[in-house]
């Protein structure tokens, strides 16, 4: 069992004159495999900040705080390092990457991350499974990275990626912005493919209770000015689809005044 530790993580954003605005305030979370944890809050609570910190985005300086991967210290770690000790980020706007393929970008990514090339005789069979399932056509297999792909296609592509890089932890950063109901179904299912296997902890950020319909979150933590300020269980995510996220604002807002 693999255990992410985040206790009184501080972060802050670089903006273009260089300086350095606070945006998380001290984030405690524990996920581990097998769990689902849910990070909802309204526009701007730095939900997505928490994703890149973790990830080692260079945009986000880490001012306190501390972020373990089974006891070993990620923030001392780089990128790469990051993705082949196991954590995966499901990015909410996919980049394209032009002039490399889906099949080789896959490939030298699971190569990186195992060590050892997968053996050619399987692999092929393995991404067209993964494609199949998530109901990608195998020919996107041949194109550019996300390259004209819709919005639906980069976010199946993520999880085409989750089923075959088998992170201990994955970060999925609003992997349901942009889905219609079809593709949400579908990517639900993918999803919920790697959860069912106890082997990978998911930390799903959303906005809406859409998702957690199809992915049964363990745990929901509610997330408001750079912090978690409520957590609870499934019952939680019903809560905040009845009476939204007014009343955290409103409390948030009177703490810091």
């Amino acid at each position: 069992m693999s255990t992410l530790e985040i206790r009184d993580l501080k972060v802050s954003v670089k903006l273009p004159e260089g300086e350095l605005k606070p945006i998380l305030a001290g984030v405690n979370l524990t996920v581990k495999s097998g769990e689902t944890h849910a990070i909802m809050g309204p526009n701007g609570s730095g939900k997505s900040t928490l994703a890149y910190s973790i990830a080692g985005h260079p945009k986000y300086e880490i001012t306190g705080g501390t972020v373990t991967l089974d006891g070993v210290d990620v923030l001392e770690m780089s990128v790469d390092e990051r993705a082949r000790a196991g954590l995966f980020l499901a990015m909410q706007y996919p980049v394209e990457v032009p002039g490399v393929s889906v099949a080789n970008f896959l490939r030298t990514a699971k190569t990186a991350i195992d060590g050892a090339a997968p053996k050619l005789r399987t692999w092929g069979g393995e991404l067209r499974g993964a494609m199949e399932r998530l109901q990608m056509d195998p020919a996107f297999a041949q194109r550019n990275v996300n390259e004209g792909f819709s919005g639906g296609e980069k976010k199946r592509h993520e999880i085409v990626q989750l089923e075959l890089l088998k992170p201990k932890i994955a970060v999925l950063d609003e992997t349901d912005s942009g889905l219609d109901v079809d593709a949400l179904r579908v990517v639900s299912e993918g999803v919920n493919r790697v959860r069912d296997t106890g082997d990978t902890g998911l930390l799903l950020i959303t906005h809406y209770t859409r998702i957690l319909r199809y992915i049964k979150p363990d745990f929901v933590h509610v997330f408001v000015a750079g912090r978690i300020v409520e957590e609870g269980g499934p019952e939680l995510a019903d809560k905040l689809e009845d009476e939204g996220y007014e009343r955290y604002v409103a409390g948030a807002g009177a703490a810091r005044a």
